[in-house]
C-alpha cells in the first residue's frame, strides 16, 4: 500500500498533505493573529510568553524559529539580543511576519523560506530550535525532528509548543464541543474560511499524546526529553537537549 498521512480526520498522500497545509496557511495568513486571539481568548499570548521563558534566549545566541510565520515567537526571542532566523514553509506567512517586524521596528531577525523536513542550513549551526504550533502540520514529523537535531550545536536545546489533549475531566468535553462547533464558525466570520479552521482543530485531535510525542523526541536522539502541560495538557511545552 502507498503511504498515507493525516490531514485532519482524512488520510491523504504525503504530497497532498503538504499542498493542502500550504493552502490552509496561505488562506489564513492575513487574519492568523486575529484568529489566535479569538480562539484562545488571548491566552495564546501567555502561552508564548511562558514558552520563551523556558527557552531562555541569550544575547549573541543563534536561534532557529521554525514555522515562525507571523513572528510572534521570534519577536519575543529577539528581545534578549539573540539572533533569530525565522523560517516557514509558507511564503505568505513570512510576508505577514516581515510587515509586522517592520512596523514594530524589531531588529535581529533574518527570514528564510524553509521546509522543516529538508532544512538547507548547515549542521551544528544553532544554539536553540523553537517551533510553536507548527510541528503537527509537517508531513513527516520524524524527519522534521531529525533536521532539528542536525542543525543544533552540541549542547543546543529543542523547544516545541503545541496543542495536545487536556486530561482535566469536564474541561476536555467542554473544549471538544467548543472547538468542533464554534471555532470553524469563528473562522468563517473573522477570516472568511471555515474549512481551514476545521482542519486546524482536527489536526490537534490527530496529534500524538504528550507522552507519545515526548518519546518521539527522545527517539530522535535528544536527551532529557520533557513535557510541561498547561491547562491539563490542552497546550504543552516539549523540550530536549542535543549532547
Amino acid at each position: 500500500m502507498s503511504e498515507t498521512v493525516s490531514f485532519g480526520y482524512t488520510d491523504v498522500s504525503p504530497d497532498e498533505k503538504t499542498a493542502k497545509v500550504g493552502e490552509v496557511f496561505r488562506s489564513v495568513a492575513s487574519r492568523y493573529d486575529l484568529m489566535n486571539d479569538a480562539m484562545s481568548g488571548g491566552m495564546h499570548r501567555l502561552w508564548k510568553d511562558r514558552f520563551v521563558r523556558r527557552v531562555k534566549p541569550r544575547t549573541g545566541e543563534a536561534i532557529l524559529d521554525m514555522a515562525g510565520g507571523t513572528g510572534d515567537i521570534a519577536f519575543r526571542l529577539a528581545r534578549s539580543g539573540a539572533s533569530v532566523m525565522v523560517s516557514d514553509i509558507n511564503a505568505a506567512m513570512l510576508e505577514v511576519g516581515k510587515e509586522r517586524a517592520a512596523k514594530k521596528r524589531i531588529e535581529g531577525l533574518s527570514w528564510s523560506e524553509q521546509n522543516a523536513e529538508t532544512l538547507t542550513f548547515e549542521s551544528n549551526r544553532f544554539d536553540a530550535y523553537t517551533i510553536a504550533f507548527g510541528i503537527r502540520n509537517v508531513t513527516h514529523r520524524a524527519q522534521a525532528l531529525a533536521e532539528a537535531y542536525r542543525v543544533l550545536k552540541r549542547g543546543g536545546r529543542f523547544y516545541c509548543l503545541e496543542f495536545s489533549t487536556t486530561l482535566w475531566p469536564g474541561f476536555k468535553e467542554a473544549y471538544d464541543a467548543y472547538s468542533h462547533r464554534l471555532v470553524p464558525k469563528l473562522g468563517r466570520m473573522l477570516a472568511g474560511d471555515e474549512e481551514s479552521y476545521r482542519y486546524l482543530i482536527e489536526s490537534i485531535r490527530r496529534f500524538p499524546t504528550m507522552d507519545a510525542f515526548k518519546a518521539e523526541i527522545a527517539a530522535t536522539g535528544f536527551v532529557q526529553a520533557k513535557v510541561e502541560p498547561m491547562l491539563g495538557g490542552l497546550v504543552a511545552i516539549h523540550s530536549g537537549w542535543k549532547i
